[in-house]
């Protein structure tokens, strides 16, 4: 079984949808990816940032989730991360509120020795420059780089991203920063436009109408679970990455193949998350409601046709 490294914002989120809204919450990328790596018993380590606000209880719960949480540092006298957003009734489109960067404005990520010679890194959303300082750190060259990234980053530091695309394997965005990205409207253009700048593999995150999977002309397609009830999107597309992470270092095999059995592991967590606002519903999962609900993926996709 392979270390898992995820570098990402641990931080405070307040929500609102119209199923509710939250005061301060746990939230973060590095949150969900870590919680969601947790599922597979994979060495996890998570690397960020946060002030003297953040509680111990969040430590202690990720640590007893067998998450490694030495790589986030601790800044006694600042603030953590916030970020507060409404989102709109079709819950695919939001409102960001508020965003104070705190201490993440001057956050220099540190790996700890022990995940210098992890097999998969996860580079959460952040700078470009961020990202690539922690591959810089990186002892033993890693066996899978997985970057997500944003259309933030790509007005604002569009240069720092191409160069970290180079040293990327697989980069995981939404159809909307696909095509911005690559200029291109059709998906199946805009993965063969990013492939040209780096990576080998590109998933592409569609919601609620699941997601794509692109490697040199080869295609795969996960649909998303249908849902009766969506409380809170957010950290969906994270817990999305840290479970397609998960599953591959816990298998081992970055193959194509096995990449698309991590897009329905990646697929089946994010379904869960999306059920309870912030981290919570991540938090309270059990093995035994996710291989139920893995049956109801394979239900969904699964079919006899005859080929003449």
């Amino acid at each position: 079984m392979s270390k898992l490294l995820a570098v990402g914002t641990v931080a405070f989120d307040a929500i609102e949808t119209p199923f509710g809204k939250t005061d301060k919450i746990l939230g973060g990328s590095g949150t969900y990816v870590s919680l969601a790596a947790s599922q597979f018993g994979v060495e996890t380590g998570v690397v960020s940032v946060v002030g003297g606000d953040f509680p111990q209880s969040y430590l202690d719960m990720m640590n007893a989730k067998g998450i490694d949480t030495s790589g986030i540092e601790i800044i006694k006298d600042g603030k953590t991360f916030f970020w507060s957003g409404k989102y709109h009734n079709d819950m695919n489109s939001r409102d960001t509120l508020i965003t104070e960067l705190n201490v993440l404005e001057h956050f220099k990520p540190v790996v700890p020795q022990k995940f210098k010679d992890a097999a998969i890194v996860m580079l959460g959303n952040l700078h470009p420059l961020t990202q690539a300082s922690v591959l810089d750190q990186m002892e033993t060259a890693p066996k899978l780089v997985v970057l997500d990234t944003m259309n933030f980053w790509m007005d604002i530091a569009l240069d720092d991203l191409h160069a970290v695309l180079k040293r990327v394997d697989v980069i995981t965005i939404n159809d909307e920063e696909a095509r911005q990205l690559s200029g291109e409207y059709s998906l199946v253009n805009a993965a063969k436009k990013i492939h040209e700048m780096g990576p080998k593999y590109v998933v592409i995150k569609k919601g609620e109408h699941g997601a794509l999977l692109f490697n040199k002309g080869k295609m795969f397609f996960a649909p998303a679970l249908p849902l009766a009830e969506v409380y809170d999107p957010t950290g969906a597309g994270d817990t999305f990455a840290g479970g397609f992470c998960g599953y591959l270092a816990k298998t081992e095999d970055i193959s194509f193949e096995n990449m698309k059995n991590a897009i329905i592991y990646g697929s089946n967590l994010a379904s869960f998350c999306v059920e309870k606002f912030g981290s919570q519903r991540m938090e309270e999962l059990t093995e035994a409601e996710v291989k139920n609900r893995l049956h109801d993926f394979k239900e969904l996709t699964q079919f006899d046709i005859e080929l003449s």
